[in-house]
């Protein structure tokens, strides 16, 4: 792997937060940015996950070396499974694989040719300019659905983000483009030649029934996943509690992440993640790392 690290189960807990975003992808954060408010923060290890790319590594791994913290590299794959979309985070790759960064190239080209398609189909709907102000509010190379939502609500078509997507770039609406990801095997083999561990993103929000969930995390341990993430930002602690319950009897390792876009979009704060429970295994159990480790993700309990 990557990156090292060597958990002490009976040390002082440091702070995790593995799934964040810069504005390489739809984050509004630069990497270094990101990497000093998560310190700040009291955060001591970081994943910086951006979607489909892996640009931002260099730049936060410098800051966080500066900072006396450890930066996790990261990634969160776009998987299109049984007709949905879901997102499988990959910890501790190295960005340098071949064929990760071949697989994550041909997601990008997919993302730019839709940046452009839902442009057109919001011209029609005499939306002027929608795809030339999302890349012009898109940073880094990815333009996606939440560039274009900040366009909508910049240009006053719409009050907030949550309506742009209601109204517009929602399943169903004009400027709704389908996605054709990668396949949930091609991108866990993808994070397991570089090296990396495979965590199913954020669980609860896929609105999918209780037996659909046990078919993904079957045929995600089948192509070699290995955890889920129990805790995040956007689950409410009933599904913390649901999804640690099912990694401990399914013997998956246990991730926490706060999915944090930014200041203007978050669902949980940076260093404000309950701790795992204490029947769950972290996920960076078996990591490597100059210092102490523990299983707690951050101080708190799931109460």
């Amino acid at each position: 792997m990557s990156n090292t690290n060597t958990p002490s189960a009976d040390s002082p807990s440091r702070c995790f937060d593995l799934h964040t975003h810069s504005l390489q992808s739809d984050g509004t954060l630069t990497p270094a940015e990101l990497v000093t408010r998560a310190q700040a923060a009291g955060v001591d290890v970081l994943a910086l996950t951006d979607h489909d790319v892996t640009d931002g590594i260099a730049e936060a791994r410098a800051t966080a070396a500066s900072l006396d913290m450890r930066l996790i590299a990261g990634v969160e794959i776009s998987v299109t499974w049984q007709g949905l979309t879901v997102h499988i985070v990959g910890l501790n790759i190295d960005i340098a694989g071949h064929a990760l960064q071949q697989g994550l190239s041909r997601l990008r080209e997919f993302r730019q040719w839709r940046a452009v398609e839902i442009g057109r189909r919001l011209q029609k709907k005499r939306i002027e300019g929608a795809y030339e102000g999302a890349r012009r509010l898109a940073k880094g190379t990815i333009v996606s659905r939440t560039h274009f939502a900040r366009f909508l609500v910049e240009q006053g078509y719409v009050r907030g983000m949550q309506q742009a997507f209601k109204q517009f770039l929602g399943s169903g609406k004009p400027g709704h483009v389908p996605g054709q990801w990668a396949t949930l095997d091609e991108a866990v083999g993808w994070i397991r030649s570089a090296g990396g561990q495979a965590v199913v993103a954020h669980p609860a929000r896929y609105k999918l029934s209780a037996g659909k969930v046990l078919r993904l995390f079957g045929d995600f341990r089948e192509c070699g996943g290995e955890a889920i993430e129990v805790i995040s930002g956007s689950h409410t602690p009933e599904a913390n509690r649901h999804f640690a319950r099912v990694a401990a009897e399914q013997d998956f390792l246990a991730s926490a992440g706060s999915d944090y876009h930014g200041p203007e979009k978050t669902w949980m704060d940076l260093g404000r993640l309950p701790a795992l429970p204490e029947d769950c295994v972290p996920v960076w159990r078996d990591w490597k790392m100059a210092g102490p480790v523990t299983s707690q993700a951050v101080a708190g309990s799931l109460s």
